[in-house]
């Protein structure tokens, strides 16, 4: 059974806040349903841009096959960084578990697919929304 290291943050993502125990019960519900032999969560520290918790969970991959996140976007926000800290990961071997999105990563071309949805996410704050749509075009009538 492939042990897995969770990963939990202490600050919002992508605009979003979730609390710990939320996180934790995602991570371990997941690895419980996917026969992964879920190790307790570390977490991120609150400071914006920090991954030196999970940097620190890489280093010590001796002891784990996987690292289970909550999110995706619990990823860095940097495209540059963010495929940097994937490559380094799966160069160790380590497998990525996205609890949320139900998406493990495994190799290169899984890299892809998370930088694809990322940037679709980035994209999306850029869209125009319903609620905005109809505001603007009641001004027009």
């Amino acid at each position: 059974m492939k042990k897995v290291k969770g990963y939990m943050s202490s600050r919002s993502f992508m605009g979003e806040r979730v609390p710990q125990h939320i996180q934790n019960q995602i991570i371990r519900n997941y690895c419980t349903q996917n026969n992964f032999y879920y190790m307790l969560s570390a977490v991120e520290y609150a400071m914006k841009n920090s991954f030196l918790i999970l940097n620190q969970i890489i280093k010590a991959n001796k002891e784990i096959s996987g690292i289970g996140f909550y999110s995706i976007f619990q990823l860095p926000e940097n495209d540059i960084l963010r495929m940097l800290l994937l490559k380094k990961i799966i160069a160790k071997r380590i497998i990525i578990l996205f609890c949320s999105e139900g998406f493990i990563v495994k190799n290169y071309k899984d890299i892809i697919r998370v930088n694809t949805i990322w940037l679709i996410k980035k994209k999306l704050k850029y869209s125009l929304t319903n609620f905005d749509y109809f505001k603007k075009n009641k001004t027009k009538n």
